[in-house]
């Protein structure tokens, strides 16, 4: 063959197949994705065809599209009605004509990621108040010992390795403790004013949350940009960055670092406010160190089934659920509530359904670290699989937010052609933006897609916007 030739047909096949692609092509084009990689994956969900591919097989950053993930293998290896237990009790000896226990109270973590979180308001009530009238109901008057929280069923490496540290004392960077409370947050509560300098602290909730943070924030302009820095089970650290201006009460929040610690004080606090003598004070077994007594059960609480969590999970794109649930594969798999098992767990599940690992690189269950990699394909891969196979695919498909309507999806795809044909799962960090799940043409197709964009340039809201015109014209011409 000529060689001019060959370079010619070499030149003009891609153009030929992204003449058929107008809105990827343009996107490809624009000087926001020059230094940026672009990988796009789209199937047909009956019959897994390549509809269209770029860069399909490059695994790369995915942000909270892992939690599909996650998400998805925990609900199929665990089921949608699981649920995780909290159990309240003591050790020792109960004295029931004097009240006086010789021994501790201690309330034992079973990883549950919901406990007294304020998306789930009404399924746990006041539970603290249940359980103090537990105790006394229990017939306990005197406590000899202490409250200690037992939070051992999870690893005490509660945060992924691989994650920043600008990411971890804030609230979205919460671990996953084997006892977590209150979505593992805390809110810091300032009175603002014009002045560069000019702020207040109103209040600490909750109050047992006992934090030295020196504080080096400035007050400037509208934007949220304040960033707490402390580590895990740490009591101290500081503050930096701005927050806004002329606020009456602006929130900061930030993640606890030792929630079983503060489960324990908040029981104290309310015991002895309820007139129980305490003559220890409040602690937890990582430590005081293995609890060697049988412990006399007085209450138990169960969160919400797993299809409840995975909904609020993908709808808001909660971190710490999707930590808890990996962990959670780790124990019940591997008897190790640790990340690494879990990640061996996820792995081992795609290898098994024929989605090759070598294309995940995993290092968590929420996408939070940048060291995660994945390919589109490969995602495609595992959505097509559940809607073919899955005996919860309407579980996990109720899962996916509604385009333009609900969690991360409610202020994007807001055009008409979107409303009923698309649910997806958004993701986004700095310079990278992805969604994955699925489209319906309007030939009636049923397609299963991701597309992930990393290290873009200019505003993120445009990379969205091209890729709002991309699945619309794919709904519109496939």
């Amino acid at each position: 063959m000529n060689r001019k030739i060959f370079y010619f047909i070499l030149f003009i096949i891609p153009l030929s197949v992204y003449s058929q692609e107008t809105a990827f092509y343009n996107f490809l084009a624009d000087t926001a994705t020059k230094h940026a990689i672009v990988s796009f994956y789209i199937a047909d969900s009956e019959n897994g065809r390549c509809i269209f591919g770029y860069n399909s097989g490059k695994s790369i950053t995915p942000a909270s599209v892992m939690k599909l993930v996650t998400s998805s293998i925990a609900l199929e290896l665990l089921g949608p009605e699981y649920v995780f237990t909290t159990t309240i009790g003591y050790t020792g000896e109960l004295n029931i004509n004097s009240g006086k226990l010789t021994g501790d109270i201690v309330i034992t973590g079973g990883g549950d990621p919901t406990l007294g979180s304020k998306e789930f308001t009404d399924h746990y009530g006041n539970f603290i108040e249940k359980w103090t009238d537990g105790i006394k109901n229990a017939g306990i008057r005197k406590i000899e010992g202490r409250i200690i929280t037992d939070d051992s069923y999870f690893d005490y490496q509660p945060i992924p390795a691989k994650w920043l540290w600008e990411d971890i004392g804030n609230y979205y960077g919460a671990g996953a403790y084997g006892l977590s409370v209150y979505d593992n947050t805390y809110e810091i509560h300032y009175l603002t004013s014009s002045d560069s300098l000019n702020h207040i602290v109103t209040g600490v909730y909750p109050e047992e949350c006992l934090i030295d943070l020196e504080d080096r924030l400035t007050v400037y302009g509208t934007k949220d940009e304040g960033y707490v820095f402390t580590a895990p089970y740490s009591d101290k650290g500081w503050i930096e960055g701005s927050i806004p201006a002329d606020k009456d009460d602006f929130v900061l929040k930030a993640s606890v670092p030792d929630p079983p610690l503060l489960m324990a004080r908040m029981i104290d606090k309310k015991l002895r406010a309820a007139k129980i003598r305490i003559k220890g004070q409040p602690s937890t077994v990582r430590i005081e160190g293995s609890i060697n007594m049988p412990v006399k059960m007085i209450a138990r609480i169960n969160s919400p089934p797993l299809k409840d969590i995975i909904e609020v999970l993908n709808h808001e794109s909660v971190n710490l659920y999707a930590e808890h649930l990996l962990k959670e594969l780790g124990k019940v798999y591997k008897d190790s509530g640790t990340t690494s098992a879990g990640i061996e767990v996820i792995k081992e599940f795609l290898e098994s359904i024929g989605i090759p690992g070598k294309g995940f690189f995993i290092e968590d269950g929420s996408g939070l670290s940048r060291s995660n990699a994945i390919n589109t394909e490969n995602m495609v891969e595992l959505l097509i699989y559940l809607k073919k196979n899955s005996k919860y695919f309407d579980e996990f498909y109720s899962t996916l937010p509604e385009a333009g309507k609900e969690g991360t999806l409610k202020d994007y795809f807001k055009d008409n052609i979107f409303e009923s044909r698309l649910t997806a799962k958004s993701g986004s960090m700095n310079r990278v933006r992805s969604y994955a799940g699925y489209l319906q043409t309007v030939s009636g197709k049923e397609l299963a897609f991701c597309i992930i964009v990393n290290n873009f340039t200019g505003p993120s809201r445009n990379i969205v916007t091209y890729i709002e015109d991309i699945l619309k014209e794919t709904i519109l011409t496939k």
